[in-house]
């Protein structure tokens, strides 16, 4: 089973190592990475072109936003399973593939999905909120529940069937397209309860109350787009469900040693 792995950066020098590090460190063979960048004018470049040899393709060009990226990625892939690490996440340690391809082999399903911690931007051992996912339950997205984007792996099929990130939305094109997948297709997926990624905390949606409601928005958007009725409290549930994700981030557990991201041999 071939795996590919999407990241999209724009002016991400001072992350992108990370993220870079933890893909080449995984132990699993079968890895097609894909760098999409946007154009970057920091050194980002330089730094993907430090590291081509391990890549399979990588562009950098200018484009429509994060979503539009993703979808330019998606469209180079050929594995049997996609997934998409932003520059400013990267994978916890080197099993993390292994993991998720022993999952769908084991289960035969069409996606699989774990856990996520947020961390300081500038210390990335700080974790301050915790994402459990939990086991999966359809009727949960009507309460704002959400797999976490970057620890959600997809069968390239079902992109094919079902369709790309909606250009259109400039924040919740990944909800929409988890609640696309999941709540209206009813693609099959399996829970593993395993912390896969960390991501730095200061999001697209979640930078200010502003980008907040308008973040809100679109979530209700992506229930019209899709011919679906939510709850009225819907969309307000799904914000306040980060505040459980306060409160949890000891719960998480982490089954293999953390990849070293500056000390690696790659980096």
């Amino acid at each position: 089973m071939k795996v590919s792995i999407v990241t999209v950066c724009f002016n991400s020098a001072n992350t992108i190592r990370d993220a870079i590090s933890s893909v080449i460190s995984q132990s699993y063979p079968n890895i097609e990475y894909i760098i999409v960048d946007g154009g970057s004018t920091d050194g980002t470049t330089d730094i993907i072109q430090a590291h081509s040899s391990y890549l399979s393709h990588w562009i950098s060009e200018p484009d429509n936003g994060t979503y539009d990226a993703m979808n330019k990625g998606i469209h180079l892939a050929s594995g049997d399973v996609i997934a998409i690490l932003n520059s400013d996440d990267f994978y916890v340690h080197s099993e993390v593939i292994a993991q998720v391809v022993s999952q769908f082999q084991r289960t035969n399903v069409d996606s699989v999905y774990g856990d996520l911690q947020y961390v300081a931007k500038d210390d990335t051992e700080k974790v301050t909120r915790s994402w459990v996912s939990g086991m999966y339950q359809r009727r949960n997205f009507l309460y704002g529940w959400m797999p976490p984007h970057p620890a959600f792996f997809v069968r390239r099929s079902v992109y094919k069937s079902l369709g790309y990130f909606d250009t259109r939305l400039r924040t919740s094109a990944d909800y929409e397209l988890m609640l696309r997948f999941l709540y209206r297709h009813k693609i099959s997926t399996h829970y593993l309860p395993e912390l896969m990624v960390r991501m730095r905390a200061g999001g697209a949606s979640n930078s200010s109350w502003e980008k907040r409601i308008k973040a809100n928005l679109e979530d209700r958007q992506a229930w019209k787009m899709n011919g679906l009725r939510p709850y009225f409290f819907t969309p307000i549930l799904k914000p306040l469900l980060k505040v459980k994700q306060f409160l949890v981030f000891k719960q998480i557990r982490v089954s293999a040693p953390q990849v070293q991201k500056r000390e690696s041999q790659y980096v």
